[in-house]
Parts: structure tokens; C-alpha cells; sequence
């Protein structure tokens, strides 16, 4: 990666510590905390440039904001279309899928995104 940046740095510590898949504005409110003169472009060119590095995923909310995920292990994503949370699914079984795929049409695949979208359990039960 480029060179050094406390704010990059601060920014990944963020995302790292708040496993809630925020928004760059989200990031941009937490930050702020510990470093006042940050700007909210900052945090967004930051946090591309921590995505474009593989960093870190950059996810699409079912608003069409992105948010940020800090955990780049394969794993799934479940994204509420109620309250727009984001949750992470461990699942062992994306390895055997991708052989799987990959055997039947003859693509070699790279890199996976999984995302299932539907109604969380706390949603569920306000309603």
C-alpha cells in the first residue's frame, strides 16, 4: 500500500473494532471523535482506497449506500431489507462451492461475494 496515513490507519482500526458494516458517513461520525479535523472526503478516499487494495469488502446496502467490512475471510453476508443491517454468516461451505462451479464450467474463480437479503430475527419479532 501507499505510504503511511494515521488517518488510513485510524480508519481500519475503526472498521476492525465495530463489526457493524458502517456506512464511510458512519465511519466518518466515529472518527471524528478522535481526530476532529478529519474530513468526510478523506474518510472516503480511504476507505476506497483500503477496498481497492483488498483491504477490506465494500458492501452495497439495500439503500444503495456502500458500507465497509474489515473481515476479508470468505464468508457471507445477510442484509436486512427491513432496518438495512448487515450481518456476517460464517459458512464452511463456500470452498466446495467454488469447486464445485468451477468443475462444472470450467471457470477458474478467483473471488466469491455471497448476499442474501430477506427479514432479520429482530425485525421478526417487532413485528
Amino acid at each position: 500500500m501507499n505510504k503511511y496515513s494515521r488517518q488510513r490507519e485510524l480508519i481500519l482500526r475503526t472498521l476492525e473494532e465495530n463489526k457493524i458494516h458502517p456506512s464511510a458517513d458512519t465511519v466518518y461520525e466515529m472518527i471524528r471523535k478522535l481526530m476532529p479535523n478529519i474530513s468526510l472526503a478523506t474518510v472516503y478516499r480511504n476507505l476506497n482506497l483500503l477496498a481497492e487494495k483488498g483491504v477490506i469488502k465494500r458492501l452495497e446496502g439495500v439503500d444503495g449506500i456502500y458500507r465497509y467490512d474489515a473481515d476479508i475471510s470468505e464468508h457471507y453476508h445477510f442484509v436486512c431489507k427491513k432496518c438495512g443491517n448487515i450481518i456476517d454468516i460464517q459458512d464452511y461451505a463456500m470452498p466446495e462451492i467454488i469447486r464445485t462451479v468451477s468443475e462444472r464450467t470450467g471457470l477458474q474463480i478467483e473471488d466469491c461475494d455471497v448476499t442474501f437479503k430477506g427479514i432479520c430475527s429482530k425485525c421478526i419479532t417487532k413485528n
